[in-house]
């Protein structure tokens, strides 16, 4: 049994790819890059339900814009606008994490 490579029929989901790169991230493709620190609602998206900072590839974003991201969100936790750990999370009562997709 050969597989001829040529004629995959799974291509056509990666639409991406063949526009001649990764699909780049609502951060990378505003120029130029800032990631505001005092913006708490969109660096929560980047958190967990736990409080840690999501990775690279999860958030699908280059490692320049997660370098910028983690930056600060450092600086958040820092003056106290973001918790630290997930004890914090639930005394405070605040929501972190993607927003969950709409129900039908």
């Amino acid at each position: 049994m050969t597989f001829d490579r040529g004629d995959r029929r799974d291509r056509d989901d990666r639409g991406d790819e063949r526009r001649g790169g990764r699909r780049r991230c609502d951060i990378c493709n505003s120029k130029p890059l800032v990631v505001d620190h005092k913006d708490v609602t969109a660096l929560k998206r980047f958190l967990n339900e736990h409080g840690q900072i999501e990775g690279r590839r999860k958030i699908g974003c280059s490692a320049k814009c997660q370098r910028a991201i983690t930056t600060a969100i450092k600086r958040a936790r820092h003056m106290a606008l973001l918790p630290y750990t997930s004890e914090h999370i639930r005394i405070s009562g605040m929501n972190v994490g993607r927003p969950a997709p709409p129900r039908r």
